[in-house]
């Protein structure tokens, strides 16, 4: 008999979150315990693929090392010394806390660190808003967040690659292969079935690369200046859309004039890649038609070389016709007619002056509430709906561990982390470690005892995946809600994030603005605007997703109405409204003293399967496939420093060195090295000075995160094309 067809065994339509795909799977459940886990075939994202870590979901669940009992701090902090409480006891004395707090200090000494796009951050948004405290941020800086700004202030929206219909396919700083296989899936499958050619643009051959039909190496912090030169090449050479371009783009002839300055020529001396590959690929992308390009993270990790890449990937869509056509990229904007993110957050809780103190505001101003509020009058207006404040308003952690630590502008007394772990996250780790040990309130709420929850006050127990629903949109899009439900109720005194925000605002006078007792409750209010009667259950057994319908809409959600080339939302708020290379801080070129010290270039946001950033380090199957922590240097680099391969080697930049294995990698340019992200131990000792040898391998100890480097417009991160030296570790 198979196991679906046993007396007693429900089949439970759930949704992995062990990365942010959420893939659609089957849950075999009997007497509420899971006995067996398997790919959805008929889910949207997936199609019934599972990658390695699902197959581990028992390991997972019922790990010995899985946090399952709210924790109170009783040592030092760091002392690693902590006992059982009850939940009650741990919400009332973290209310009591914060309220102190915040009658001392201001609402706005409050902060809360988050992951990525994994929880319901309506949840946590809508605390903070009622609270009263503008200081709430994830890893928006280096992920998505800064393409979706630049593309909104372009044209309204946040462009969806159609893939499927695609003859011409652009993977620029993206590595699909390993970040995101059901995309890596649609990827081959157009090459099969629409000969679809490939571009790849990455300093490393790249899992994704490696398909590619021409692979386009770049010196790591340059791809704006490839970029740039394919504008130049598209305009001066006539293959732009003009049709498309006279009807709905405006300020074309500025860009023409702007880009004569970036020639192919120029570009070949910057970026390292042949001019004649720079005219080649520019060509493909304007005449095989039609094309579609992928946004990356790591073109989100160059600090000042970030905003010139952004903006001039959104105008390569638009003057080469390839926006809102098939196959090309999509301006679908939300799903209107069940969109109510923003409604969900509360953002008109929080009084323009507590708006006015966000932290990173009067630097970053697009990625904080005074771009989010400009762009929000637009999209409004367009198309009924604002972007959740999750996505684009964001302040700026580099602030937070500031105030933190200096109590300037004001100091910052209490952090909130939830599904994040800051001391791996974030760029300066040994910043982030100080502003961690400076507050007086410190909770973690996750899956595991990681560092940064080593130094917390509060460790609270998190229920997964298998425990909870899931709604989502899939990460980087809005067109589209999918919905899967609770496997089985959670083990132990596991709780949602949800009841924990819902709890803790109840604590704190909140309990008006909480309807909803549980998770189900309030997806099911998310469902109402369709008027199907139908409860969380039947939605997924009988619909699952439901997604936007193609605007006809010939206009676009900006000042203009237009496709805007050159901006006028950027020029309002005091930046460049034409896309401007400019140099990363700390290159050969920018900086050539330090070269002499450091002369290697260093990509720090290497990911690989089959961990996801920082997590599931303590699954044995898993970490039997990828042990050590690697860093890719070509062979002849490594020879002449004498590195064999697998050796361990010291990376050093002027923050700090750290250890990784030596990994010999011919495809690297011999100036340029690639270090993997997230790295620490769950084996090593967790109390200080160890903290799960935290500052050992991770890569962030490399990383600066001062303002004064960071691009300027969205506060992107600078975790590519760093100057490093490597050199052996004797040991």
């Amino acid at each position: 008999m198979s196991i679906e067809l046993e007396e007693g065994v429900e089949v439970k339509k759930g949704a992995c979150w062990f990365c942010y795909q959420n893939c659609g799977m089957l849950v075999y459940v009997k007497n509420g315990e899971i006995i067996k886990i398997e790919g959805d075939p008929d889910h949207p994202i997936n199609r019934g693929a599972m990658c390695p870590r699902p197959h581990t979901w028992k390991e997972f669940l019922y790990h010995p090392q899985r946090l399952n009992h709210p924790l109170k701090r009783v040592g030092e902090r760091g002392e690693g010394k902590f006992k059982r409480i009850s939940w009650s006891e741990a919400l009332d004395e973290i209310a009591a806390k914060l309220k102190e707090l915040k009658e001392k200090y201001g609402p706005e000494c409050v902060a809360s660190i988050g992951g990525t796009n994994r929880t319901d951050d309506w949840a946590r948004r809508r605390f903070f808003n009622l609270f009263g405290s503008p200081n709430i941020c994830h890893i928006a800086h280096v992920c998505w967040l800064p393409t979706f700004i630049a593309e909104t202030v372009t044209y309204g929206w946040y462009a969806v690659p159609d893939i499927g219909n695609s003859k011409l396919i652009v993977v620029w700083g993206r590595n699909s292969g390993t970040n995101n296989l059901p995309e890596m899936r649609s990827i081959l499958d157009a090459k099969e079935n629409n000969n679809a050619k490939l571009i790849v643009v990455d300093p490393r051959l790249s899992e994704t690369a490696a398909k590619a039909d021409i692979w386009l190496r770049n010196r790591p912090g340059t791809d704006g200046a490839l970029a740039l030169a394919w504008i130049n090449v598209i305009i001066n050479e006539g293959l732009y859309d003009k049709e498309y371009v006279d009807k709905y783009c405006i300020g074309f002839e500025k860009l023409r004039e702007h880009i004569q300055q970036y020639t192919p020529e120029w570009a070949e001396k910057v970026t390292w890649i042949p001019k004649e590959d720079i005219v080649e690929t520019a060509r493909m992308y304007a005449t095989i038609k039609p094309a579609t390009m992928l946004w990356g993270s790591k073109n989100e990790h160059m600090g000042w070389g970030s905003p010139s890449l952004l903006r001039a990937r959104a105008i390569l869509k638009a003057i080469t016709g390839n926006l809102n056509r098939p196959g090309g990229n999509l301006v679908l904007g939300p799903d209107t007619e069940i969109y109510i993110d923003t409604d969900l957050e509360l953002n008109e809780a929080l009084p323009p002056e507590q708006r006015a103190k966000q932290l990173g505001a009067d630097r970053f101003k697009m990625m904080t509430w005074p771009g989010y509020e400009v762009i929000c009058k637009y999209t409004k207006e367009f198309w009924g709906k604002m972007p959740p404040a999750e996505w684009c308003c964001e302040a700026h952690p580099s602030y937070i561990w500031r105030a933190a630590v200096t109590g300037k502008p004001y100091p910052i007394k209490a952090i909130i982390v939830l599904a994040s772990n800051p001391l791996v996250a974030y760029g300066n780790s040994k910043l982030v470690y100080e502003a961690l040990k400076s507050v007086e309130l410190l909770v973690t709420m996750d899956f595991w005892m990681t560092p940064t929850a080593m130094l917390s006050d509060y460790v609270l127990p998190a229920a997964s995946w298998l425990e909870r629903p899931v709604a989502t949109s899939s990460f980087g899009t809005s067109c589209f809600l999918i919905l899967s439900e609770r496997p089985i109720q959670p083990l132990y005194e596991r709780k949602t994030d949800f009841e924990f925000w819902r709890e803790l605002g109840v604590r704190l006078g909140q309990e008006e603005y909480w309807p909803w007792k549980t998770l189900e409750e309030a997806y099911e209010y998310r469902l109402e605007p369709l008027g199907l009667g139908l409860s969380l259950s039947e939605f997924v057994q009988f619909i699952r997703m439901h997604s936007t319908t193609p605007p006809t809409t010939e206009k676009f959600a900006t000042p203009s109405g237009k496709i805007e080339l050159y901006s006028s939302i950027l020029e309002q708020m005091g930046y460049d409204p034409l896309p401007t290379y400019k140099e990363p801080a700390m290159t050969p070129y920018s900086n050539p003293e330090l070269a002499k010290e450091y002369p290697l270039i260093l990509v720090t946001g290497i990911k690989f399967m089959p961990f996801h950033h920082s997590e599931q380090r303590q699954i044995p199957v898993l970490r039997r496939m990828h042990p050590d922590p690697l860093c890719h240097i070509h062979p002849e680099t490594a020879r002449s420093l004498g590195i064999n391969d697998g050796d361990w080697i010291w990376i050093e930049t002027p923050k700090g060195r750290i250890k990784q294995r030596a990994f010999y990698d011919v495809s690297l340019h011999p100036q340029v090295v690639c270090a993997e992200a997230s790295w620490w131990y769950p084996e090593k000792p967790g109390p200080e000075p160890s903290l799960y040898g935290v500052f050992e391998s991770n890569a962030n100890v490399l990383t600066d995160d001062d303002p004064e480097i960071l691009d300027q417009v969205y506060g992107c991160y600078y975790y590519t094309g760093l100057l490093c030296k490597v050199y052996k570790a004797e040991e």
